[in-house]
């Protein structure tokens, strides 16, 4: 694949400045750099405040939007020669399943393979309404935060284990990877994905992101 795949680029406003100074100077002096403990503990803050919003059960984050729709599909065994329907794809939707292999049809006799959300500083503080009007329209809501500032990043919301499961197995060092280097034992190689991508979010950039969120309505 020769892009990685964003929503249309937009300028941080003027006033949405001091959020993004106090988040940073937050998080840089909270020690997060250098301690791997805290850096697992950031990824996971991140997930429950997500839960939290979504009012889902799981939560799988992911360095950029290409990801998150990857980890949707495969989490859906939705793969290679599959049929799928999405609602008003972007062009590098399009481009980006074609790539994989999938098939996009029109019909609603195919299930809707993922809803989205896009959030931002204008629209930050609208994030409960938007998941209410949004949420349970698919099996996998994707939020994509990368308009907040911090860099590319993205994630999936379900109530389903599997497609969970199967997402965070496309992730190099995501969760399963990471308890099998602490145990040395490979836990449900079942689900193993023939290959797996460098969809791992930093942990700086999580703990950005989850501090954004729970200040949502504190932003003037």
């Amino acid at each position: 694949m020769s892009e990685t795949l964003t929503r249309p680029e937009t300028v941080v406003q003027k006033e949405q400045y001091f959020s993004l100074s106090f988040v940073l100077s937050r998080v840089l002096n909270s020690g997060v750099i250098m301690s791997i403990e805290k850096n697992d503990q950031e990824l996971k803050g991140l997930e429950k405040s997500i839960a939290k919003l979504t009012k889902t059960k799981y939560v799988s984050l992911f360095n950029s939007y290409t990801g998150a729709i990857h980890g949707a599909l495969w989490g859906q065994d939705i793969r290679y020669q599959s049929s799928t329907r999405l609602n008003n794809p972007s062009e590098q939707e399009k481009k980006f399943l074609h790539w994989l292999g999938i098939t996009l049809v029109a019909g609603t006799h195919v299930k809707l393979a993922y809803s989205f959300i896009a959030l931002s500083g204008s629209n930050l503080r609208d994030v409960d309404q938007l998941v209410h009007e949004t949420g349970g329209e698919a099996p996998v809501l994707i939020l994509d935060f990368t308009e907040l500032g911090f860099g590319p990043v993205a994630a999936i919301a379900t109530n389903d284990e599997n497609i969970w499961k199967k997402a965070e197995r496309l992730k190099i060092f995501g969760a399963f990877d990471l308890q099998t280097m602490w145990t040395q034992e490979e836990s449900e190689p079942e689900l193993q994905p023939t290959a797996q991508f460098n969809y791992r979010l930093s942990p700086l950039v999580a703990a950005c992101v989850k501090l954004t969120l729970l200040r949502r309505n504190l932003s003037s």
